[in-house]
């Protein structure tokens, strides 16, 4: 069988940026030796390479044109017909996956500060699978609406409680995962927008730290930063990792979205010296985490654990998880109430969720969907009356207002977002980021390719993407006739049956429709 066939297009980009230069002097020779006609291609080619120099050495608004230059703005010119050739052609704006046009569309013109709105109706089905947003007849003034707060470990009433006041956090993503420059992006973009960044797994957050935002230290189960060398938790280096002034809360990785049940994966491909050397590993293998924590085999060492790293750390602690069995986690919450101990937060990270490498089989087959999820972690707190011992967060493919108001009706206090910030920070969804070849400079560590990602202009954009995503879901709330996202609960929403939201109880007749009853639930 022969081996696949790729056109390499950096290769590609450099022969044409060479090229251009090259054939201008050939052409200046030509015109000087053999016709003065030669110099109409002198003149082409000289205004060619100049263009190109701007592309790829002044202007830093756009990553592909600093990175291929004048090839980069063919990618560019054919996305500007694409809507053309989809429509007679090929896939619609509402049919690319994992986001469809419509979806990262939106996500650049907020980040970019551009209006988003539409016109002539929505393209979506509006069928029994898409949940809608009950608005109010009486909606409520923005001057009524009380502004956000969320206080992290105020349940347990410790001294270094930490409160959010904007409801995103940037969820969690690695230097390993990500390049140096999209880390610097987006600490830099969070601490301007005034929200906290989640490090990833990836060890001693040294890129994030250098942006001064405030972090959640993400301990995962290869402890990186924070191990000893059979895999368990060096408390000592923990400690001092808590003890930095960015680091705000810790957040222990029982499983993601991505791969439940399965451990983090960083490619060799991308492993650098720095890397290595900041996680403690060998640069020629795949790095592979193990896929649980060696003290968490049970509810009852997994409970202490959670106390454990509370102790150690004297911040608000959290639990991320990609829920699998409900009865399981039911399981863990009794224990909590068995020995009184509560996160000070969990994370539910559905199975749509996707920034990390993973095999295939888990990313389509492994985990539950978030909204259903969501709604059963809620559901199971509630009912053994400890949902006010602690936050709810949820995680998986939350990159719009209406979405995220979804989440925060079916139980989130508030929204991490991984791929939203980097489709703010031009995400082409090129779907290269386990391959260090990441056109936009964003999942690489390509010094040529990061050199397009302008660290000022991409922080920009996240602001803007909050400040814009902030707009909308104060819009929302206002139709909804709720002054906070605290008003919000499951009878703000319409929901058809075949939405999948699992077992529920029925609308509350206050806000239901009786002749609704029979099909939806």
């Amino acid at each position: 069988m022969s081996a696949k066939i790729a056109i390499d297009l950096h290769k590609l980009a450099k022969t044409v940026n060479i090229a251009i230069p090259t054939l201008a002097v050939l052409f200046f020779l030509a015109g000087w030796k053999l016709s003065f006609y030669f110099h109409f291609g002198t003149v082409t080619f000289i205004l060619l390479t100049l263009l190109n120099l701007f592309y790829t050495r002044i202007q830093s608004g756009h990553t592909l044109l600093r990175n291929f230059g004048i090839m980069g703005q063919a990618r560019y010119m054919m996305e500007s017909i694409g809507p053309e050739l989809r429509q007679y052609f090929f896939a619609n704006d509402t049919e690319e996956r994992p986001f469809d046009r419509n979806a990262r569309s939106e996500v650049y013109r907020k980040a970019k500060n551009i209006d988003s709105a539409a016109s002539f109706g929505s393209q979506n089905e509006f069928d029994e699978t898409e949940i809608k947003i009950r608005h109010s007849m009486y909606p409520v003034l923005h001057s009524e609406q009380v502004p956000f707060s969320l206080t992290f470990g105020e349940e347990r009433g410790i001294e270094n409680a930490y409160t959010v006041k904007r409801p995103f956090i940037i969820s969690a993503m690695s230097y390993g995962a990500l390049g140096e420059h999209a880390v610097r992006a987006l600490a830099r973009g969070a601490r301007q927008a005034g929200i906290p960044m989640n490090t990833g797994e990836g060890g001693h957050p040294k890129y994030h730290l250098m942006e001064g935002c405030d972090l959640i230290f993400q301990l995962g189960t290869a402890k990186f930063g924070a191990r000893n060398e059979d895999g368990t938790l060096d408390d000592s280096k923990l400690a001092a990792l808590a003890s930095q002034d960015s680091i705000k809360m810790v957040e222990i990785k029982l499983s993601q979205g991505a791969k439940p049940g399965k451990g983090g994966l960083l490619p060799k491909e991308k492993i650098t010296d720095e890397i290595a050397e900041l996680r403690g590993v060998s640069k020629d293998k795949d790095v592979l985490s193990p896929p649980f924590h060696p003290e968490c085999v049970g509810p009852q060492n997994t409970v202490s654990f959670i106390k454990r790293v509370q102790d150690l750390t004297k911040l608000p602690v959290g639990i991320k998880l990609c829920l699998g069995r409900p009865a399981q986690f039911e399981e863990l919450v009794v224990e909590m109430l068995t020995q009184n101990i509560f996160p000070d937060w969990i994370t539910v990270d559905g199975a749509e969720g996707g920034t990390g490498a993973a095999p295939k089989a888990f990313i389509d087959g492994v985990g539950m969907p978030l909204y259903p999820a969501l709604k059963l972690v809620n559901d199971i707190l509630t009912k053994h009356g400890v949902r006010d011992r602690l936050k709810l967060l949820a995680s998986g493919k939350l990159i719009s207002p209406e979405k995220q108001m979804v989440a925060l009706c079916l139980g989130a206090d508030a929204i991490y977002s991984a791929r939203g910030f980097m489709l703010a920070l031009g995400c082409i969804q090129a779907l290269q980021c386990g391959n260090n070849t990441c056109p936009i400079g964003i999942t690489t560590h390509d010094p040529e390719l990061q050199r397009g990602l302008d660290i000022a202009v991409k922080s920009t954009r996240v602001v803007n993407y909050v400040d814009n995503l902030e707009h909308d879901l104060e819009e929302l709330l206002s139709a909804a006739g709720c002054r906070s996202t605290r008003e919000l609960s499951y009878d703000h929403l319409f929901v058809p049956v075949g939405a999948n939201l699992g077992a529920m109880p029925p609308q509350s007749s206050s806000t239901s429709s009786s002749s609704s009853s029979s099909i939806f639930a």
